[in-house]
C-alpha cells in the first residue's frame, strides 16, 4: 500500500530523504551502505643501522590489502602511506650498444665495474652490476650479409666481432672485478645504418629475468649509446612483418629470435618495463638528446644524462639520474573495469597538496621522507558478471604493492528473503520480495492477476481510459492489465500519479521560477499552499503586517490589503500603504496644521497637538537648500504654506519603505517686513516742492 495509484513499482527507490517523506518507516527503508577493511597492514619498516636488510621483508608501503564494498555512486576512501627505506638493495644492468662508433666508450666502461661500486657504497650497501651488448637486426640493409662482410664488418683492418641483435654478457653479480673481466674482452662490431637495435635489447632486458638476475629490489636499467633507435614497424626493411611478441627468446645468452620478431614498440616496451619494475637511464651524446627526451616523456620513471664523447662520465650520470629517479614517486593502477574510477590526492613534502592527474606524483623526496595519498574509488555501475574483482595498485620503480579486493553491492538485502510463489502475487504467480511482486512468465499486474493469453488488450484499455476521453493513461502511462502504469520520468522527483494518470507534481502554476513560489506543494496541478500563504501560486502572503502604518492603520484606512499589499480602494491615492497622491491638492494642506503645531507650536491644532500629530517624524533644517531633494527621499512632496501671521513656512512630506512618515521643516518662516516712514515723508515732501518750483517757473515765463 506504500505505492499512489499509477505509480510503477519502480517508484519504491528513491533517495532516503523521499522515502520517508513519502510515508516509508525508516526500518522498512533498504539502503546497504559501502564500507573498506584492511587484510593486510604491515607497517613500514623502520630499518636499525648496521642490520642488514632483507628486502623480502621490508615494508615501504601500507596498506598492503584492503577490501572495498561498492555501492554505486558512493565512494570509498581510504589513505596509502609510502617511506623509501634507507640503504635499500639496487640491481643495475649496463646495456650498451657496441657499433663502431662506441670504440673508445668501450675502453672507459672496462673499469666500470669497481669504480661504480666504490661510488655506490654511499647510496647502498647491496648493489649488483650486470652488462650487456645490442647492435642491430643481422639481416639486410642492417647489416651486409655477404660472407666476408658478416663475419667482419670494420674495414681499415680493425678487428670487429659478428654482428648479433642483444648478447647477456654478464649476469647482476656483486663481484664487479668479474664485470671488469668480461667487459674487457668485448668487441666493438659495425652496422650500415645509423639507428640502433637497442629496443630489442631492452625488451629481452626487461623479460628476461631469470637470464638477467634481477631481484625484487630497486632495478636500473642504463642504456649507453650514440645513435637513435628502430621500433616497430621498421622490421619490415628486412623483410621481418610478426610483431614483437615481448616474450623472453635468450640461448646461450644470445637473442635469438631478431630475425622472427619486429622491433617492439615504445608502448609495448613502456608495459613490460613497468610490469617488471624497471627504471631506464638513457646514457646518450649531446647530439640526440632531443629524442631521447621526448623518449623519456612517454616512458614513466625514466631519465636521461648526456654522455661525454668517450663515456667517461658515465659514473656520475648514473649516480646523478638515480638520485633524480628516486627522488619522485609515481603511483599507476592497473586496468580498472568497466564503470569504476579512481581519483588521487597526494600530500607530499613541505605541504605540498596535488589532486587530479597530479595526484599520483611527489616530488623531491629523500630517504625517511613520509608521503600520503588518499585515494577514492568509486562504482557507477554494477558488473555485468563477477560480483568480485580486483585492481592494484603500486608505486612505479619499486616491487611493493596495494592490492585491492572490489565487492559490489547491487542488490538489497531484503531480495535474499524473496518469497518465490507467494500467495501476495495472486495465487503464487509471482515471487514476492521488497514489498512488490515479481511476476512469473506469462502473467502481468501489479499483483500478477492477469495472464498475457486471457486478457484482450481492447478490454484492458477501455479501463485505462477516462470517460469522454481517447486518450490511454492521460498519455502519461502504459495500460497493463487493465490499470494505469504511469511514466518514470529521468528526474525522480518529477511524477505522474493518478488512476489514469491524469495528475502530475510539477504542472502547476510558478513565481519567481518557482513551482507554487516555493511556498507550497504541487499536487495534481493544483498547488496547496503552505500555512501563512494562498493564491493559485502560493505567491499571496497572508500576513497583513506590511499593510499597517505605524499608527496602526490597514493602509491609511483607504484601502484592502491582498497578498501582503495594500489594494488602495481611491484611485487617487496609491503607495505601499495607500499613503500617496501626487495629484491630490490637499497633500500640504492636509498636514499644515500638524507640520504648525510641532514645528513652531501654533496654529488650530496647537491644543490637540500631542493625540493628533504624533504619525511622523519631524526634522527642523536651517535652510530651504537643505529641505531633501527628489531622489533623496520617497514618495517626497515639497510643499509651501502660509500662518496666520502672513508668514510663509517651508516643508517636505515623504513616506520610505517601511511606511515612515517623514517631515523635514525650514527652522525659520518668511514674514513680510513693515513700511519704513522717513523715506516715505522725504519723498512725498521732496515731490511737493518740485512741484511747486515747477508751476513757480511757468508761470513767470508768461
Amino acid at each position: 500500500d506504500f505505492l499512489q495509484e499509477g505509480e510503477p513499482t519502480s517508484a519504491r527507490c528513491d533517495d532516503f530523504a523521499v522515502l520517508k517523506r513519502k510515508g516509508c518507516p525508516e526500518e522498512d527503508i533498504q539502503n546497504p551502505r559501502g564500507s573498506k577493511a584492511h587484510l593486510k597492514d604491515n607497517p613500514i619498516t623502520n630499518r636499525t643501522k648496521g642490520v642488514p636488510m632483507d628486502p623480502s621483508n621490508t615494508t615501504q608501503i601500507r596498506p598492503q590489502q584492503l577490501i572495498l564494498k561498492l555501492r554505486r555512486g558512493e565512494p570509498q576512501t581510504f589513505n596509502l602511506t609510502f617511506r623509501r627505506a634507507e640503504d635499500y638493495p639496487i640491481d643495475l644492468y649496463y646495456l650498451m650498444d657496441l657499433s663502431y662508433s662506441m670504440k673508445d666508450d668501450l675502453e672507459n666502461v672496462k673499469s666500470l665495474g669497481t669504480a661504480l661500486m666504490e661510488e655506490i657504497k654511499n647510496i647502498t650497501s647491496d648493489f649488483q652490476i650486470g652488462f650487456g651488448s645490442f647492435i642491430d637486426k643481422p639481416v639486410m640493409p642492417f647489416f651486409s650479409t655477404t660472407t666476408g662482410k658478416f663475419i667482419n664488418l670494420c674495414s681499415n683492418g680493425q678487428d670487429c666481432t659478428s654482428p648479433f641483435s642483444y648478447k647477456n654478457v654478464l649476469s647482476l653479480t656483486s663481484n664487479g672485478s668479474l664485470f671488469n673481466e668480461l667487459v674487457g674482452k668485448q668487441q666493438i662490431s659495425g652496422n650500415l645504418d645509423s639507428p640502433e637495435g637497442g629496443f630489442d635489447a631492452i625488451m629481452q632486458v626487461a623479460v628476461c629475468g631469470e637470464h638477467i638476475g634481477w631481484r625484487n629490489v630497486t632495478r636500473l636499467l642504463v642504456f649507453s649509446t650514440d645513435a637513435g633507435f628502430h621500433f616497430a614497424g621498421d622490421g619490415k626493411l628486412g623483410g621481418i612483418v610478426l610483431p614483437n611478441d615481448g616474450k623472453c627468446h635468450m640461448q646461450d645468452n644470445m637473442y635469438t629470435m631478431s630475425h622472427y620478431y619486429d622491433y617492439p614498440s615504445i608502448s609495448h616496451l613502456v608495459q613490460k618495463l613497468t610490469e617488471n619494475n624497471i627504471q631506464t637511464i638513457f646514457a646518450v651524446t649531446e647530439e640526440f638528446q632531443p629524442i631521447y627526451k621526448e623518449l623519456k616523456n612517454l616512458i614513466p620513471k625514466s631519465a636521461v644524462g648526456t654522455l661525454s664523447s668517450n663515456s667517461s662520465n658515465v659514473i656520475q650520470l648514473i649516480i646523478d639520474s638515480y638520485n633524480s629517479l628516486s627522488s619522485e614517486l609515481i603511483l599507476e593502477n592497473s586496468k580498472l573495469s568497466e564503470g569504476v574510477t579512481i581519483n588521487y590526492t597526494s600530500f607530499c613534502k613541505n605541504g605540498v597538496i596535488r589532486t587530479g592527474e597530479n595526484g599520483r606524483k611527489c616530488s623531491n623526496i629523500s630517504i625517511g621522507d613520509l608521503v600520503e595519498f588518499e585515494i577514492s574509488v568509486t562504482a557507477h555501475k554494477c558488473p555485468k558478471k563477477d560480483q568480485t574483482e580486483s585492481i592494484k595498485i603500486k608505486p612505479l620503480g619499486f616491487n611493493e604493492e596495494v592490492k585491492i579486493l572490489l565487492e559490489f553491492i547491487c542488490k538489497c538485502n531484503c531480495q535474499e528473503l524473496a518469497t518465490p510463489n507467494s500467495t501476495e502475487c495472486h495465487f503464487g504467480n509471482g515471487t514476492f520480495e521488497c514489498g512488490a511482486c515479481r511476476c512469473n512468465d506469462g502473467r502481468i499486474g501489479k499483483q500478477c492477476e492477469c495472464s498475457t493469453e486471457e486478457v484482450s488488450s481492447e478490454d484492458m484499455d477501455a479501463q485505462c481510459r477516462k470517460e469522454n476521453s481517447s486518450e490511454i493513461c492521460s498519455n502519461n502511462g502504459d495500460c497493463i492489465c487493465g490499470k494505469c502504469v504511469c511514466k518514470k520520468r529521468k528526474n525522480p522527483n518529477v511524477l505522474y500519479t493518478g488512476k489514469y494518470c491524469e495528475c502530475d507534481n510539477f504542472n502547476c502554476d510558478r513565481s519567481n521560477g518557482l513551482i507554487c513560489g516555493g511556498n507550497g506543494v504541487c499536487e495534481c496541478r493544483v498547488c496547496n499552499c503552505s500555512l501563512g500563504f494562498s493564491g493559485s501560486a502560493c505567491d499571496c502572503s497572508t500576513d497583513n503586517q506590511t499593510c499597517m502604518t505605524s499608527n496602526n492603520q490597514l493602509c491609511n484606512g483607504r484601502g484592502i490589503c491582498e497578498c501582503g499589499r495594500c489594494k488602495c480602494t481611491d484611485p487617487k491615492f496609491h503607495g505601499q500603504t495607500c499613503e500617496m497622491c501626487q495629484t491630490c491638492l490637499g497633500v500640504c494642506e492636509e498636514h499644515k496644521e500638524c507640520v504648525q503645531c510641532r514645528a513652531f507650536q501654533k496654529g488650530e491644532k496647537q491644543e490637540e497637538c500631542d493625540s493628533q500629530c504624533s504619525h511622523f517624524n519631524l526634522t527642523m533644517v536651517d535652510s530651504r537648500d537643505k529641505l531633501p531633494q527628489l531622489g533623496q527621499e520617497d514618495a517626497l512632496t515639497h510643499c509651501i504654506e502660509k500662518d496666520e501671521d502672513d508668514c510663509w513656512f517651508y516643508y517636505t512630506y515623504s513616506v520610505n519603505s517601511n511606511s515612515e512618515v517623514r517631515v523635514h521643516v525650514v527652522r525659520d518662516p518668511e514674514c513680510p517686513s513693515g513700511p519704513e516712514i522717513v523715506p516715505i515723508v522725504v519723498g512725498v515732501v521732496a515731490t511737493v516742492v518740485l512741484i511747486g518750483l515747477s508751476l513757480c517757473c511757468l508761470y513767470g515765463s508768461l
